[in-house]
């Protein structure tokens, strides 16, 4: 018995969200290579990982009579995991290998669930496309676990014996220490209240008006494309130094409410009042330290603060519609403001300690129907993970771009962005209607 209970381990709260019908979500990681893929040489290093060796990647979820989902700990079969394509996943063969992975990884997001006979990750070896896809349910970990486990498979290209690092040097160091004052205390009460009391109402009713971008129930199983924007580090660092004490992260979002606005513009040019609200969701990392984390340290669950699993919150993000002929720097600017007031906020943990308290006293079902809503009235998801800063390798062969995605939720447009080498690319998944 004792043997039976230590191969058992019940799912995190996190997780038993994540396996309900209405939330099951799936990560999708695209490695594009610049050498040919060799499969015997890639299944190889897959058996011999210390991905293979983490219980959760060798555990079935399973559900016992009163309803409660398990990892049981089985032996895994490394070729029913890892999936050679050896011809092209297009049947265009004038589709070019970044649009034929785009429309793989579309197809993959809407209705192909990962199967529950063995444990929940697969690798799809696109051979045709030199493209390796990762597929891991989310249950099994949050973007910033997945993302360390990958990397720590790989190795940086100047120095094969060393890992890749996150980002800039120092980007994954622990953030400075508030200095709080009484009237920032008290911003930090009035923006808590607020955000909590409006993330409450949109669990129940509250919803964003109707455009040519909303989604709604059901809109999860509509056919999607898949494009991708890329963007130089150097530039968004440019637009960055134009507006005082503003980040990477306040760029992007000024550039998606500024791409948003003119989208708009065009589709209903004279529909929409100007500041019209348009809301985000989006996945806030709770570790200490931000970034890419210690693969050692994730596997130590003496060390609370960067344990392995999924530990994010969620923000409500609003943009404002204004017309195409608005100065592109407001649209960052006015990121840059709404930002800084959740930073202060407790919206995020908020919403990760209410989430597990909801799953604790009224179990996933509940919880899964009021997450559900959240996405229902809200218009986007978008999210942002900061990838190596220098060139890497995998099994050897050097990797040309990251590119994640996520399968589909009632939003009609969701948009992952990762940075690598100095370059960010955002993903964006649109319904196709």
């Amino acid at each position: 018995m004792a043997a039976i209970v230590e191969r058992e381990e019940p799912l995190t709260p996190a997780g038993r969200l994540f396996v309900q019908p209405q939330m099951e979500q799936i990560i999708n990681v695209a490695i594009a290579v610049e050498s040919p893929l060799d499969v015997h040489a890639f299944k190889a290093e897959v058996e011999s990982s210390v991905m293979v060796k983490l219980p959760r990647f060798r555990s079935l979820l399973v559900r016992s009579s009163g309803g409660r989902e398990y990892w049981r700990r089985v032996q895994i079969d490394v070729s029913r995991h890892v999936i050679p394509h050896h011809h092209s996943v297009s049947d265009d063969p004038a589709v070019s290998d970044e649009d034929a992975v785009n429309d793989f990884m579309a197809d993959l997001c809407v209705s192909s669930p990962l199967p529950t006979d063995k444990p929940l990750w697969e690798v799809h070896l696109l051979a045709a496309h030199r493209t390796v896809v990762f597929r891991f349910h989310h249950a099994l970990g949050d973007g910033i676990s997945l993302m360390s486990l990958l990397l720590s498979c790989c190795r940086r290209a100047d120095d094969p014996t060393q890992t890749p690092t996150a980002g800039a040097a120092g980007a994954a160091a622990k953030p400075p220490r508030r200095r709080w004052s009484a009237w920032k205390l008290a911003k930090l009460i009035w923006y808590t209240l607020v955000y909590v009391v409006e993330f409450t109402l949109r669990a129940l009713w509250l919803s964003d008006e109707k455009t040519a971008v909303s989604g709604g129930a059901g809109v999860e199983l509509w056919p999607r494309r898949l494009a991708t924007a890329r963007f130089r580090l150097e530039d968004m660092k440019t637009v960055k130094r134009a507006v005082a004490d503003a980040t990477i992260n306040d760029v992007l979002f000024g550039i998606v409410s500024c791409g948003l606005s003119r989208y708009l513009d065009i589709k209903s040019p004279k529909a929409l009042p100007e500041g019209l609200r348009i809301t985000g969701l989006s996945m806030v990392n709770l570790r200490p330290q931000s970034g890419l984390q210690d693969i050692s340290k994730l596997l130590d669950k003496s060390n609370s603060g960067t344990r392995w699993g999924n530990k994010f919150g969620m923000l409500l993000l609003p943009i404002y519609y204004h017309k195409c002929d608005s100065n592109p720097i407001g649209f960052v600017k006015r990121a840059k403001s709404m930002i800084d007031k959740k930073k202060l906020s407790l919206e995020a943990p908020f919403s990760y300690k209410v989430g597990n308290l909801i799953m604790s006293l009224l179990g996933p079902k509940f919880a899964a129907v009021l997450n559900y809503r959240i996405v229902c009235n809200t218009t986007f998801t978008i999210s942002n993970i900061i990838g190596p800063g220098e060139k890497i390798r995998i099994v050897g062969n050097p990797v040309k771009h990251i590119r994640v995605t996520s399968s589909c939720l009632p939003h009609a447009i969701t948009m992952h962005m990762v940075s690598y080498a100095g370059v960010a690319d955002l993903q964006i998944l649109a319904a196709k209607k």
